[in-house]
């Protein structure tokens, strides 16, 4: 091989290497992680599936969960649709404290609003079709 050949080669080696390092490795280590989460379940453990749901996990099958949604409502689940182990300070109540700061009528006054707002978007596109 001369220097010709070896130079235009090279940048596509160092793209490998690089999509190898940015791409591929973080994502095998994630999806380790993700099967060590969901081998490690335990009855007690409140969980979120990769669909939003959160609910406790009763009892664990070989590759089943089961999930108690709500009091005396369990559902069987597979072990990879579970996405995290919620802790007791990850619950949704992030969520709620927004709310609390509002006063009592203002949410519903920002809800109007943001109604008023698409549909005044929508007007305003279909006016200039």
């Amino acid at each position: 091989m001369d220097m010709g050949q070896l130079g235009s080669i090279l940048p596509l080696i160092l793209l490998v290497v690089v999509f190898y390092f940015l791409l591929i490795r973080p994502q095998r280590k994630r999806q380790q992680e993700a099967i060590q989460m969901q081998n490690s379940l335990a009855p007690g453990a409140r969980v979120m599936t990769t669909t939003g749901l959160f609910a406790t996990v009763v009892a664990v099958d070989n590759e089943d969960v089961i999930l108690e949604i709500a009091p005396g409502i369990e559902t069987r689940w597979v072990k990879a649709a579970i996405g995290r182990v919620v802790t007791p300070g990850d619950a949704p109540a992030a969520d709620e404290s927004s709310d609390d700061d509002a006063a009592p009528g203002e949410e519903g006054k920002k809800e109007s609003e943001a109604t008023v707002d698409r549909n005044d978007d929508q007007d305003s596109s279909t006016k200039q079709s």
